[in-house]
């Protein structure tokens, strides 16, 4: 019988600033080396001390997204299954925290057998280690990208980790891939290569020399750009990859490399056969995206953390990926809870055609959701609640329909007289913050006689769960008998999941996260029918004033 080959390793660096997309020009390697026939796995490194990202502010990391086996992690592995459709896992997420940890709790078991312990060689072989838990189970190609930026004193022991497993490896078994900035100086009217240079030079003084180049700029290069950054970076001038400012949609990014045939120079430097590729439907997703045949619609969502795009990251691509399938434009109006607090919902939501209310922690904000959700039911504005959101649209009905004054949830008001929300029995006793929430995907048993059960075409379904707070079951025959329905159930009939009003164009909250499932080719079924009903409800409207 044939051994297989080993796995090759393509490492991912960035340089010069932050924020180049290391993660989704990963992302789309991957696309294109799975659409070649390889069976490629993604891991981001992040050099942070947190053991994850699970109690990070939205505002300094941007969403928390959780995979299907309950791994709190960095946004980008959103990117990395949005655009491959290959599901991540807690391997794929390792930050400086658990290595550590890892490297600490060995100490105390006796693990180093009296060895004082060091960053080299104990914490680089921890991570090499890391590296290697991607690579079994039959995988042609890891990537791993290290997070940071090459000069920062936090990512040198991944970065020496690096350069050693190349050294185990070989050459012919792995590669680096370094992403820098080309800027372009206004006033000099002219690209610069010199900060790219200076990039690679400190690459190379710790032994890490790139095999591509890949420049990011926002104007085109010349060929005198090409062959100065060939030249002082070392690096073969059909390896010098621009990556330009797409003029669209994120989703653009693989055909750009595509084009350059950043992968089949990839795969003839780890000497890997260059199969066929096709990108029909992608090419065609794109055009569709770009060029909507039906108009656009325009959704509100009333969240919180609208100042950074990147805390809702996952749900406006899930929106994104809701109008490809309808082909419908999605405009997102961004709304902070807090202003329609204070300025009003008429105000804050007038003219949209769907209201959407996002997960979230804490209690700022909080009557602004409410009172949106009220916006959207009594005007009978298509409305989806997700995580938070369905528990703020019970308390909305239980005080306003069920005439439960005082309603709330007993997170942000432990005194109120019907805590219509309370915590889960399993994390009455849970004391640590990090990790101890209900995560990860959790079967939904659906009534057939629902909207969730038209949207998913079957009755039992999967869906990945960051929350400690439940509707509470004392106030479940009331909510109930005042026209709430809980469409979806645990399947032992303990968890509220899903809940609708059946006499509204479409009302529908989830305790789940459905836009952690969603991809641009395969728009998850939730999202698919809430744009389908905003769509419905604008031609409604517009043929209502004709």
């Amino acid at each position: 019988m044939k051994s297989r080959s080993p796995a090759r390793h393509i490492f991912v660096t960035g340089g010069v600033v932050s924020s180049l997309g290391k993660g989704l020009t990963s992302a789309a390697i991957a696309l294109l080396l799975g659409r070649r026939g390889y069976r490629v796995r993604l891991q981001k490194m992040d050099p942070y001390l947190n053991v994850d990202a699970g109690t990070m502010s939205p505002y300094q990391h941007g969403e928390v997204y959780v995979t299907e086996d309950g791994a709190e992690t960095d946004l980008d592995l959103g990117h990395y299954e949005r655009f491959t459709g290959v599901p991540c896992t807690r391997a794929s997420n390792i930050t400086a925290g658990r290595i550590y940890s890892n490297v600490l709790a060995r100490e105390r078991e006796g693990g180093y057998l009296g060895r004082t312990i060091q960053v080299i060689p104990h914490v680089t072989d921890e991570i090499k280690e890391s590296i290697r838990a991607l690579a079994e189970d039959g995988v042609d190609i890891v990537i791993t990208e290290i997070g940071g930026t090459v000069g920062d004193i936090e990512s040198l022991p991944f970065l020496e980790a690096i350069r050693q497993f190349r050294q185990e490896i070989g050459r012919s078994n792995g590669l680096f891939v370094h992403i820098t900035l080309v800027p372009y100086i206004r006033a000099a009217g002219e690209l610069k290569t010199k900060p790219s240079q200076q990039s690679v030079g400190v690459l190379r003084s710790i032994g890490i020399f790139p095999d591509i180049l890949i420049a990011r700029c926002e104007r085109p290069m010349n060929p005198e750009h090409r062959d100065k950054l060939a030249l002082f970076c070392n690096v073969e001038p059909k390896l010098v990859i621009e990556e330009r400012d797409v003029a669209h949609t994120i989703y653009e990014v693989p055909l750009d490399l595509y084009r350059q045939e950043l992968d089949v120079y990839i795969l003839e430097l780890l000497g890997l056969h260059v199969r066929p590729i096709a990108m029909t439907d992608w090419e065609q997703m794109v055009e569709r995206l770009i060029h909507p045949g039906r108009g656009t619609v325009e959704i509100a969502v009333v969240g919180k953390y609208i100042t950074l795009s990147d805390a809702y990251k996952s749900l406006y691509e899930a929106l994104t990926h809701g109008g490809i399938a309808n082909n419908v434009a999605v405009a997102i109006r961004r709304v902070e809870s807090e202003k329609v607090e204070t300025e009003g919902p008429d105000t804050c939501l007038a003219g949209c055609h769907g209201i959407l209310v996002p997960g979230g922690f804490g209690d700022r904000g909080i009557e602004g959701k409410i009172a949106a959700i009220q916006y959207a039911r009594e005007r009978r504005i298509p409305f989806f609640g997700i995580c938070l959101g369905l528990q703020c649209a019970v308390i909305e009905f239980a005080r306003n329909r069920c005439g439960l004054a005082g309603a709330h949830s007993a997170e942000f008001a432990p005194d109120t007289p019907h805590p219509v929300i309370h915590l889960m029995e399993s994390q009455t006793h849970v004391r640590q913050k990090g990790g101890t929430m209900r995560l990860g995907a959790w079967p939904c048993q659906l009534r057939t006689d629902s909207r969730a059960f038209e949207a998913y075409q079957r009755s039992i379904i999967s869906e990945r769960h960051r929350h400690r707070y439940e509707v509470n079951n004392a106030y479940r025959d009331l909510l109930e008998s005042n026209g709430l329905r809980l469409t979806g159930l645990s399947p032992d009939g303990q968890l509220v999941e899903i809940i609708e009003i059946p006499d509204h164009p479409w009302f529908v909250g989830c305790q789940f996260h459905p836009e952690f499932q969603s991809t641009p080719l395969h728009a998850h079924p939730l999202f698919v029918r809430f744009v389908a009903a905003a769509l419905h409800a604008r031609d409604e409207r517009k043929e209502g004033h004709a």
